[in-house]
């Protein structure tokens, strides 16, 4: 039977296991942008990194609100679907930080300094999510 996930099982959700996050943003015109972000967590926040060039980072920069879904494909299934506002920063020192934090928990530890090494440059932004609303579900099939 499914259920409401606490807020310690949606921290462990959100850490056990290296999920792709898929970010929603609003392009200029209203029509929605999906893309899929690695990510890391900081306290309460969602941490990820993206181009300044990149369309979620135009739409971030201009509205700051987004949408992540993180989810478990496999059976019984779970998600959190997390609401939040953005604050960005362009600090090259927290930036190759997170980003080679962020290339650890998806490639592993000895390919984290030389993805953090690519992504922690100048025009790369650190985008930090503060939660505004969750909802979590675990043993959806159950």
């Amino acid at each position: 039977m499914m259920e409401k996930m606490t807020q310690a099982e949606v921290k462990e959700f959100l850490l056990e296991v290296p999920r792709t996050a898929k970010i929603a943003t609003v392009r200029e015109d209203g029509r929605p942008h999906v893309a899929p972000i690695w990510f890391d967590v900081d306290g309460d926040e969602i941490i990820f990194t993206t181009w300044h060039e990149s369309i979620k980072a135009a739409n971030i920069t201009r509205d700051g609100r987004v949408c992540l879904c993180i989810d478990d494909e496999v059976p019984p299934f779970a998600y959190v679907i997390l609401e939040g506002e953005v604050t960005i920063s362009e600090n090259l020192e927290e930036l190759q930080h997170w980003a080679t934090r962020i290339a650890g928990r998806y490639m592993g530890p000895d390919l984290a300094e030389a993805y953090g090494r690519r992504n922690g440059v100048k025009g790369e932004l650190l985008v930090r999510v503060t939660p505004t609303h969750i909802v979590a579900q675990k043993n959806i099939a159950a």
